[in-house]
């Protein structure tokens, strides 16, 4: 929602207009002044500076600007926690002094002080006010992924599957890694980078969370020879070591530790023995 040339919930240019002793005034445009209260004035502000600010609504549904920076802007997804909850729905932290409204009829399931939800952060079209939204399927983008093979992208961890955890990508798109590509804890409400596998033909998008193809030789490869060096030239895991010793010391699939062994070798920077690999001299 734009408020002219105000953006609600989201970050403004704006410029001090006058001091008063609870804070400074800010040129709204059509909006009107808004109040930047003292506690978030930066040290040396005067008026006619410019200063970056979030502007989102007091508890009287008036816009008010905040040198803070809230977990998540109008548009965005973000996994918060619940700070309370009333007859009405939940308030959740997302890190101004105002809590943030989630209404009974936007929560797929009853949300309980304390526990985190992955939620979208939007304007109520009835009242103006701003909400979250834990019906995130229905924020997702419908448009058919742009993306290829191997690109890095944005991820935030949505909700374990059977066939293992969906992710939202790059803010926009639903996406899903599968439980065999995993090979670190994950939770609701990670943030990383992941890489594209594959599009399907209905949209939906495979992830992986190490890099593809030669990509992820080469970069495995540099972190094995790390390895390597700060370990007296040796690493006692080899082509028959089980899968979940190379997934437990360095996260990553069998197959992937392999080609990376393979690299090293053909690079003549190791040795290969029943034992394990070893760093050539020199």
């Amino acid at each position: 929602m734009t408020m002219d040339r105000i953006k609600l919930g989201d970050y403004n240019r704006m410029t001090v207009v006058k001091k008063v002793d609870f804070g400074m005034y800010l040129d709204g445009g059509d909006e009107g002044e808004i109040l930047l209260p003292a506690r978030y004035v930066p040290e040396g502000t005067r008026p006619g500076d410019e200063i970056d600010v979030f502007v989102y609504l007091d508890q009287d549904e008036r816009p008010v600007a905040t040198t803070q920076r809230p977990k998540a802007r109008v548009g965005e997804f973000a996994c918060l926690e619940v700070a309370w909850v009333n007859e009405y729905g939940a308030f959740l932290d997302w890190g101004l002094m105002k809590d943030l409204f989630c209404p009974f009829r936007e929560q797929k399931k009853r949300m309980e002080r304390g526990s985190s939800y992955v939620v979208y952060v939007t304007v109520d079209e009835d009242s103006y006010r701003m909400m979250a939204s834990a019906k995130v399927e229905r924020y997702l983008s419908q448009e058919k992924p742009r993306y290829r093979h191997g690109d890095e992208v944005d991820l935030l961890v949505w909700q374990k599957t059977e066939l293992g955890f969906k992710v939202i990508v790059d803010n926009k798109f639903s996406g899903l890694v599968y439980q065999d590509q995993i090979f670190r804890y994950l939770t609701t409400g990670d943030r990383l980078k992941g890489y594209i596998d594959h599009i399907r033909q209905d949209g939906k998008i495979d992830v992986t969370l190490q890099p593809t193809g030669r990509r992820q030789t080469e970069e495995f490869s540099e972190t094995l020879l790390e390895y390597l060096r700060d370990n007296n030239g040796h690493c006692d895991l080899g082509d028959k070591s089980p899968a979940e010793l190379i997934v437990d010391r360095f996260k990553v699939s069998k197959k992937a530790y392999k080609k990376a062994v393979g690299d090293l070798y053909r690079r003549r920077l190791i040795t290969i023995a029943d034992d394990g690999i070893t760093l050539t001299e020199g």
